[in-house]
């Protein structure tokens, strides 16, 4: 069409002349009669061009009402529209109706409900028109998943059809032949009006740019929508595919039964072998009673009482015994001695103990709070505090790999292959059941643990790996998955139980599904064997003969700086009655408190630049030699948790971050630049632009790793920019300027460069930028913030002074129960040592409640939002500053860890299994009884965008299952017995049916996977041990895959599975997911 612009002229020459108007005719003559002229032109203006004035024109109108032919006209009528055409147009009768839609008037009804309004324009965008955002349109979303004559609605079908009637549209059945009217859009409507509280929606509004939603409205019009029997149900994701309820209403609608659908055929991996005819029978598993409960926390405190306290023993006689060695050469060797001797014991007994209480792992179901959870716990809890795992890495979160850490895990059972690279620091618990081929590699952040937690059953299953095989960062390996040789798993993605990436392909997504994006980013080199063992060697020399004994003479140093502790050990008259005990402990505590302060701060700004010196960006460097060294020190040296909390949430964060060695470019404050957690590869080769604003768990990945090299490469955020939570940003990433990177959000990597958009789930999809009700939380005029911000400083220097003085005073009574200790131990021996631990471990943890308790009235509850400029705001960054959050994953897996979270104020049910869960504002979330929580799990009563800050209470029913790495956002609700599967995410006010499984980021209703059945392996000959074995049964893999199929659904005979086939209710939405692959 560029080529020929004179068609569109000549198209048009030949045009016919439109129909005269008989309203314009009419008029035409009553007014040439009133005027008495001939004709007048119907485009003339009526006062300036005829000559008309009042008197004449309130003739005109009393002429035209005596026509019963044409609409009767009032002098309003004139002055408003003052030619004839103009007055015809207005007056005209409308034409005739098109037949009624009831799923777009339905969806009209709720979302008006929703928005407390008479009624909405279908066709107005529900976010920039109608100035809803995504917690309306959540709230949106579970009020029509309650109406039986709409189908459900998702949050992400309204970001992609954001009016009404273009989210009917979407959602509605395909028309029949004959023109009816469309009673899932209607009942879509409905729901939908009644959730934004107005009287209709129109079904082709876009529900967030015409009718003014949110993602919470939305996720209320999916939870009402799913309620009504007689519709289908909608996800929050169908709603961003389909952001009109007429879309939505066509995409989510039954289907006309047809021929089945071929299913697609999937390569099978190595190894795996064809389903059986039947299912494996489903096990009942007995609940623990009280008694069993109770029991089994005895046996845990007991179990670490006499390992603490016999460990704690043999370093006082140690210490003791080097101290005695006359001279400084002599002190060093018997350190070297005493140390290498406790460091190889404290290395191979978890593994002896894993041999000898467990033998090899085996499929199986271990009912939590029995005697066989108990050695699980046990086992998982000494294979976790090997320190081994310090040795190779430890709990840096940074990327660090080892060919010890392949070597422990060998120790450990696992089929590790060679050239193996594992950087994630998550160790694996059931390793006997994990197979790793050769040259693959396993990002950080990553989790196979062999075992999840499941309605009250551990539960353990294989994860198979093949041969060069990549996985990305923050990802999720769970039980009963596999990856074929040469295939790939992209960041921020999971594969569920029953899932097998085909050998050679990309997968990305959770769950995961196919793609063509390549996320390796290195290519490969030559790594002999012996660069291998040298490094490992190194390892290990430098810890025996450096780190050990530098730890061994670290009291010997303090008792020479502070002599007043030396003199603890001497017998004489009690110190601790005395004033200047506490005194000494003061002054020791304050001085090695804010000296590693101070020191550790310089350090971080020094050393790592010096370090950078050795090192080029974009240039591959082999792993385990001397720049893989330099480049695991800078990573250590500037990943501080400490200093982050510190700074974070606060304007000096920006300050901090450049000494480190960030690109921030011209910064445009707004004293929430940062959150208060942010990790890295390296500082140097990370930029963000300017105005952008990142939320807590922002991760960096600007150094690219292989099996056998790295390579650093600068990842870069765009201006204007604003980072939910625990978003992995990769250095391919794909986004430019003012973009919105949701919470959990994958990154994309290939494609065209993003900007001027919002970006949610995994694999991600765009939404709208921003809405109107967020960004009228954020308006705040450059003026006010320049008043404004000076106050918010002012308040964040006395949170951080409470951050440093809240740590300090719990170094200070640790340094006075070390001391009494001590002190004791010389009339007492042995027992006050046992005595010390406990005191210790109760200690601690009830002075981190009660600094808690202390600034937990400052939590802001604001469903509907406030500024972040808001003194409630600052008083809730306050709260998330002061207290400690870490300590509370000592008591994982313990029935002490409901007692915390009571004491932290979470309203928790009898008997709930956390294995690693945590919890921001306690007070704002109410978990039932029996529930299970896994590993990661994460329930956040809080969100921030922008400026912009909401927060709204979290209700999970009795025995749900929330999965590894589930992420529950504020607003919602789940039903008794619900699933929340592996990684999935929560959006803001969905609400969960009872016994409903969702899966997937964001969450929609999805049954799980079928099950994936590898080759069963010969068993090994029984032990004595092994020879009856009563608690509890070990199922065949057959058995326990049939397990994974919770809601019963029939698995396909193949081993290998497609991407989720869904219910009848979800075929639409199914349609359109295989159409974005």
């Amino acid at each position: 069409m560029l080529g020929h612009p004179v068609d569109i002229v000549s198209a048009g020459a030949g045009a016919p002349a439109p129909a005269a108007d008989p309203v314009v005719t009419g008029y035409t003559a009553v007014l040439a009669e009133v005027l008495a002229v001939d004709t007048v032109d119907p485009d003339a203006h009526v006062f300036d061009d005829l000559g008309a004035d009042s008197m004449v024109m309130a003739r005109f109108c009393a002429r035209v009402r005596k026509r019963t032919d044409l609409p009767a006209v009032s002098i309003k009528d004139v002055y408003a529209h003052p030619t004839l055409r103009a007055l015809a147009g207005a007056l005209a009768p409308a034409p005739a109706p098109a037949p009624a839609d009831p799923v777009a008037s339905g969806l009209a009804e709720v979302l008006a409900e929703v928005l407390q309004v008479d009624s909405v324009d279908p066709d107005a965008h529900v976010f920039d028109d109608l100035g809803a955002d995504s917690m309306v349109m959540a709230r949106f979303c579970a009020r029509v998943r309650k109406r039986t004559d709409l189908p459900a609605v998702s949050i992400k079908d309204v970001y992609a059809h954001p009016t009404l009637r273009a989210l009917a549209g979407a959602l509605a059945p395909a028309p029949a032949p004959a023109p009816a009217a469309n009673p899932v859009q209607g009942e879509l409507a409905a729901v939908l009006a009644d959730v934004l509280q107005v009287e209709s929606v129109d079904p082709d509004a876009h529900v967030f740019d015409d009718l003014g939603a949110d993602s919470m409205v939305m996720a209320r019009f999916c939870a009402r929508v799913r309620k009504r029997t007689d519709l289908p149900a909608v996800s929050i994701k169908d709603v961003y595919a389909h952001p009109t309820l007429r879309g939505l209403a066509a995409a989510v609608a039954e289907p006309v039964p047809a021929v089945a659908e071929p299913v697609p055929a999937v390569a099978e991996p190595a190894g795996a072998a064809p389903a059986p005819a039947s299912e494996a029978p489903a096990r009942t598993v007995r609940r623990a009673t009280g008694v069993e409960y109770v029991l089994c926390g005895v046996m845990q405190a007991l179990v670490f009482l006499a390992y603490s306290c016999v460990s704690t023993l043999v370093a006082i006689r140690g210490f003791v015994w080097v101290s005695e060695g006359g001279s400084l050469l002599q002190d060093y060797l018997r350190a070297v001695v005493f140390g290498s001797a406790t460091t190889v014991a404290l290395c191979v007994f978890p593994i002896v103990a894993k041999w000898v209480l467990i033998g090899r792992w085996e499929p199986q179901q271990i009912p939590v709070w029995s005697l066989a959870y108990v050695r699980f716990w046990v086992v998982k809890t000494l294979i976790r505090s090997n320190p081994l795992v310090l040795l190779t890495g430890g709990r840096s979160h940074t990327s660090s790999s080892s060919p010890l850490h392949v070597l422990y895990l060998r120790a450990l059972g696992a089929k590790i292959g060679r050239g193996v690279a594992i950087y994630s620091r998550n160790v694996p618990v059931c390793t006997d059941l994990l197979t790793v081929g050769d040259g693959t590699v396993i990002r950080k952040e990553s989790f196979f643990n062999c075992y999840r937690a499941h309605d009250g059953v551990i539960q353990t299953g294989p994860v198979t790996l093949g041969a060069h095989v990549f996985v990305g960062e923050a990802t999720v390996l769970d039980i009963g998955t596999a990856m074929g040789d040469g295939a790939q798993l992209g960041h921020s993605s999971a594969l569920h139980p029953g899932q097998s990436v085909p050998a050679g392909e990309h997968w990305h997504g959770s769950p995961a599904q196919p793609t063509t994006a390549d996320y390796r980013g290195v290519e490969e080199v030559d790594l002999g064997t012996t660069r291998r063992f040298v490094y490992g060697l190194t390892q290990v020399v430098t810890t025996l003969l450096v780190t050990v004994p530098l730890g061994v003479g670290a009291f010997a140093f303090l008792s020479i700086v502070f002599p007043w502790l030396a003199d603890l050990l001497d017998p004489g008259e009690a110190a601790y009655g005395q004033w200047s005990f506490y005194e000494n402990a003061l002054v020791t505590s304050a001085t090695v408190f804010f000296g590693f302060f101070l020191v550790g701060l310089l350090v971080q700004v020094t050393v790592p630049r010096v370090l950078n010196l050795f090192l080029e960006p974009d240039r591959v460097y082999p792993l385990y030699g001397f720049h893989y060294s330099v480049h695991r020190g800078i990573a250590r040296l500037t990943n501080s948790r400490f200093f982050a909390f510190f700074f974070g949430d606060c304007s000096y964060i920006v300050h901090y971050l450049r000494a480190l060695g960030y690109d921030l470019s011209q910064v445009q404050q707004t004293g929430s630049n940062f959150g208060s957690l942010i990790t890295h590869e390296t500082p140097f080769m990370a930029k963000v632009g300017r105005g952008t604003m990142i939320a807590c768990g922002l991760s960096l990945v600007n150094a690219e790793f292989s099996s056998s090299s790295f390579r650093l490469a600068r990842t870069e955020i765009g201006a204007h920019n604003f980072l939910g939570n625990n978003v992995v940003v990769p250095s391919q990433g794909r986004t430019g300027e003012n973009c919105l990177l949701a919470t959990k959000v994958q990154v994309p990597v290939d494609g065209e460069v993003r900007h001027d958009v919002g970006l949610l789930g995994s694999p991600s999809f765009e939404i709208p930028r921003t809405v109107a009700r967020d960004a009228r939380l954020g308006e705040v005029t450059p003026e006010e913030v320049q008043r404004l911000l000076p106050v918010k400083n002012r308040h964040n220097l006395v949170s951080m002074a409470l951050y440093l003085l809240v740590r300090w005073f719990y170094v200070f009574l640790f340094t006075v129960l070390t001391a009494a200790t001590l002190e004791l131990y010389s009339t007492y021996g042995g027992s006050v040592v046992a005595l010390f631990n406990a005191v210790l471990l109760v200690v601690g943890i009830s002075y981190w409640v009660l600094v808690e308790r202390s600034v937990a009235w400052m939590k802001a509850l604001r469903p509907d939002g406030i500024s972040i400029y808001d003194r409630a705001f600052w008083r809730h960054e306050r709260f998330w500053k002061v207290p400690a959050v870490r300590y509370v994953h000592v008591l994982n897996g313990t029935p002490f860890k409901n007692l915390l979270w009571r004491g932290l104020g979470v309203r928790i049910g009898k008997r709930v299994f956390d294995d690693g869960a945590a919890v921001i504002e306690k007070s704002f979330v109410t978990i039932g009884d029996e529930c299970t929580l896994n590993a990661r799990t994460m329930l956040q009563s809080h969100s921030q965008e922008d400026g912009g800050f909401k927060s709204d209470r979290i209700t999970v029913g009795a025995r749900c299952t929330l999965g590894v790495g589930a992420y529950v956002h504020y607003g919602t609700t789940i039903g008794d017995g619900a699933v929340l599967a592996t990684d999935t995410f929560l959006m803001k006010g969905e609400q969960l049916p009872p016994g409903e499984h969702w899966a997937g980021n964001p969450a929609v209703e999805q049954p799980p996977f079928a099950a994936l059945l590898p080759t069963p392996t010969p068993a090994p000959v029984p032990r004595p041990r092994d020879a009856a074995p009563t608690e509890p049964p070990s199922l065949s893999v057959e058995e326990l895959m049939a397990l994974f199929q919770e809601d019963g659904a029939p698995g396909p005979s193949s081993p290998t599975v497609p991407l989720p086939r869904r219910s009848g209710r979800h075929r639409a939405t199914q349609r359109h997911l295989a159409g974005s692959r």
